[in-house]
């Protein structure tokens, strides 16, 4: 009876696509994690970008840890992702940054030679409660954009005008 009871109260949960389930817990976990190339050098982009995306979206599978927004700007990396928890975050930093380091550097040699490592050893993870999910969400697509807005504008416009 209680086995059942447990399976009926899982379901329910599941079914709401706010939670996940593991053996012993329904959960909802979810993190915005942020880290940076070495000296905030620009290179992620293009070919290198496009290579990260795919690199971080295999390594979550692995891990079992879900992706549910990721940008990739040219100076930073920003990630929404929901992982289990037995899994710390740190952990999760760790496992995306180190798996990507060693892979792009043994894919595109030059890295090697440019950055004595490709990230920052500091690192942003923070929770996102379920009211908040859509705030991160929204925040992190708009990032690419906001970036473009700021590089349209001429360097001239942003001095202070003198008289």
């Amino acid at each position: 009876m209680l086995d059942r009871y447990r399976t009926l109260w899982c379901n329910a949960y599941v079914a709401d696509n706010r939670y996940r389930v593991n053996a012993g817990s329904v959960f909802s976990l979810k993190y915005h994690l942020v880290w940076c190339p070495k000296f905030r050098k620009r290179i992620l982009i293009d070919v290198l970008e496009r290579r990260l995306r795919k690199l971080l979206y295999q390594k979550a599978k692995e891990i079992k840890a879900k992706i549910h927004a990721l940008e990739i700007m040219p100076d930073h990396v920003h990630m929404f992702v929901e992982s289990d928890p037995t899994t710390a975050p740190a952990h999760l930093a760790a496992q995306f940054k180190g798996f990507t380091s060693h892979q792009l550097r043994e894919e595109f040699p030059w890295l090697k030679s440019y950055l004595p490592s490709l990230w920052s050893r500091s690192y942003y993870i923070g929770s996102i409660g379920a009211a908040s999910a859509a705030t991160v969400k929204r925040y992190i697509s708009e990032q690419k954009d906001s970036c473009v807005r700021l590089s349209n504008i001429e360097y001239s416009q942003l001095l202070p005008k003198t008289n």
